[in-house]
């Protein structure tokens, strides 16, 4: 992987006398500046010190980021919202005949029940000539969070905009009084209007109005760590753009699914969908002013 790691002290692996070396390496607890807070529960991030000269991971089937923050290397796992608690194996490769697995703990998280109510029912019971639309559109947010964009990743966020951040991140959604998917995102509520910018470096994969996200935005910022911005009033970038930390991407609206004007900002690792409240520095219940 083109990440500019340095490779140390790589005999002791060879003379190991085994291509699988099975190890178990402690979960980083505390927050460090540059990464992620590490909180390895369902909807969390795993955040585990690895070898300087792992050149690649894997959790199950999908590509794990791997950084390098004040000269030590990271791999950060995102675990989904369906990861059940227990004991999980992060795959390391550090050439064709070399590779090591390391265990690490999920634990368990309970998440509280929020019901909404929605005024246009038709975003909750879609009618049969939209589930084509619908269909379309689950396509494409599939394929961009599965994307793995080789090369270095900053891991700690600017807050996209300004407003009141919501704790619902995982909230078991009821709607009209109907169980539906767990909320996959938090939500800050702002005047519509109100500017949204690129939490850190990116690429945009997808730009368009969908039917239960009205206006999205959704930034590929390398490695499978990828955001996304939905409800706005307006989009201010085009497919393909490459923004910067802070460059403007949209406003807030309240398009789709929505009860009133707000940004709800998702972040995807490894195709799981994970707090985005562990990825910025500040206190996630804090206003921003």
């Amino acid at each position: 992987m083109s990440m500019n790691l340095h490779i140390n002290n790589f005999s002791h692996l060879k003379s190991c006398g085994t291509a699988w070396l099975i190890g178990c390496l402690a979960v980083i607890c505390l927050p460090a500046y540059g990464l992620p807070r590490a909180e390895p529960v369902p909807g969390g991030v795993a955040v585990i010190e690895v070898a300087s000269e792992a050149t690649s991971a894997r959790f199950g089937d999908r590509p794990v980021l791997l950084t390098r923050v004040d000269d030590k290397h990271y791999a950060i796992i995102g675990l989904a919202l369906s990861t059940a608690p227990g004991t999980y194996q992060l795959a390391l490769e550090f050439d064709a005949e070399t590779r090591q697995t390391l265990a690490f703990e999920v634990k368990p998280k309970t998440y509280p029940v929020q019901r909404l109510t929605i005024p246009d029912d038709r975003k909750v019971n879609p009618y049969a000539q939209d589930m084509d639309r619908i269909q379309q559109e689950r396509s494409l947010m599939d394929n961009a969070f599965l994307h793995f964009r080789e090369g270095p990743v900053i891991t700690d966020f600017a807050v996209p905009t300004r407003g009141r951040r919501s704790s619902s991140f995982g909230s078991r959604r009821i709607l009209n009084d109907q169980p539906r998917s767990p909320h996959s995102g938090m939500d800050i509520a702002a005047p519509s209007g109100t500017n949204i910018i690129a939490p850190a470096a990116g690429i945009v994969t997808a730009v368009g109005d969908y039917f239960f996200n009205g206006n999205t935005v959704i930034l590929d910022h390398g490695q499978g760590l990828i955001t996304m911005y939905c409800h706005l009033s307006a989009t201010t970038v085009k497919l393909g753009d490459r923004v910067d930390r802070g460059d403007g991407i949209g406003e807030v609206g309240q398009t789709g699914r929505v009860t009133g004007p707000h940004l709800h900002w998702s972040v995807s690792l490894n195709n799981a969908r994970v707090d985005p409240g562990l990825f910025i520095q500040t206190d996630p219940q804090q206003e921003l002013q």
